[in-house]
């Protein structure tokens, strides 16, 4: 991975070059961003560049094949495992999953190796491991880095073995963190390194990525590279529309029915828990991907309602689904409230809150602020 392959950026590129060149690199960097902003691809290119100028003699290494370079991602017990794996022992995988798609997210990490009903961590065992890792000399002679990918996957007992070593690592010796959640690192770790915050990209890059890299038309594109707000991740799963996607609307779609429903009718709130015991069955990376189409399908109902038309791309495949009747019960009267309540929903998913207390106080909220009067 080079810079060049990289999607927009432009400022974060010529910044990290110019550290290099000018030996002013921090011996720990944490990037903060969607997997689509482009964090790890930044990463990969900024590890070659790294080991690239650290070597006597010129050379174009392969960041994924060189011994100098170390991966830490999370992961869990995976079908062929007969124990408890660290990083190493997924290696193989983790190199086909970048070389097929270096801007996937963890959910697809997680379908790629088979864990995408159990949640992935970086545990004490390979914190153990990178000490023991970075101990050792540079194979080729230069710089030695390690790439913590989803740091905030790190619990706390690895975390804590992690302090000293990211504060004073060996010489010549670097860490590159990536994060989509900084909140959920400890303030010791972050303290440790120097933050890179990344923006999303914009509609231009990924148009012009979907189309050259997936072969889009203009048109379909750009329709895209709108919905996706700025994280190419999202807009390739959009161009593919994923099956669950489907799931998700009829999901949705009972959702507010049985909401609109259930005021004043005891009886119809029997099927909101029975929705919510659905959903809390699910794995939380199901469940967040879901709160995330909820809010987009309310968004997309807020502008349809304020005539805001050319920026609807939602199709609902439900023909007795009224999109445009449902839209009028959408507005600034309750949007806001409705927003903080699916991020709050998220927010305790991402902490591993209970799934049924979760989704049952959010089918409340909805019956209550989809009433609520303009």
């Amino acid at each position: 991975m080079d810079f060049d392959q990289i999607l927009g950026l432009e400022h974060l590129k010529h910044h990290l070059v110019n550290s290099i060149e000018n030996r002013r690199v921090a011996h720990a960097q944490l990037f903060v961003g969607e997997h689509g902003y482009g964090t790890l691809p930044m990463a990969l290119a900024f590890a070659k560049e790294l080991i690239e100028k650290s070597l006597k003699k010129p050379q174009n290494i392969n960041v994924l094949e060189h011994p100098d370079v170390h991966f830490v991602y999370p992961i869990n017990s995976v079908p062929k495992s007969t124990k408890k794996p660290v990083s190493q022992d997924l290696l193989p995988e983790w190199r086909t999953f970048i070389n097929q798609n270096p801007y996937g997210n963890l959910f697809d990490w997680y379908m790629h190796i088979g864990i995408e009903k159990k949640q992935g961590l970086i545990n004490v065992d390979e914190a153990t491991q990178i000490t023991k890792t970075l101990a050792l000399k540079s194979f080729m002679g230069g710089a030695k880095v390690m790439i913590i990918w989803c740091a905030d996957r790190l619990n706390t007992q690895a975390a804590n073995k992690l302090l000293k070593l990211i504060e004073e690592p060996p010489n010549n010796t670097f860490f590159i963190l990536t994060t989509t959640q900084e909140d959920l690192i400890l303030e010791t770790i972050k303290s440790r390194c120097q933050r890179l915050k990344f923006p999303p990209l914009s509609e231009q890059n990924i148009s012009d990525a979907l189309q050259h890299k997936l072969g889009l038309d203009s048109d379909k594109a750009k329709s895209v590279a709108y919905q996706a707000d700025g994280d190419y991740t999202v807009a390739m799963h959009l161009s593919q529309r994923r099956d669950d996607e489907h799931r998700f609307e009829e999901l949705f779609i009972r959702w507010v029915r049985s909401a609109f429903r259930a005021k004043g009718n005891k009886y119809v709130v029997r099927d909101l828990v029975d929705w919510s015991d659905e959903l809390a069955a699910e794995n939380r990376e199901t469940q967040k991907r879901f709160l995330d189409y909820c809010i987009q399908f309310f968004r997309q109902a807020l502008l349809f309602n304020y005539n805001a038309k050319e920026l609807v791309y939602l199709k609902v495949s439900d023909p007795k689904f009224k999109f445009s009747g449902f839209a009028q019960f959408i507005g600034g009267h309750n949007i806001v409230d409705l927003f903080k309540a699916l991020e709050d929903a998220l927010y305790y998913v991402e902490r591993n809150g209970s799934g049924k207390m979760i989704f049952s106080d959010l089918s409340f909220q909805l019956t209550r602020l989809l009433h609520k009067k303009k």
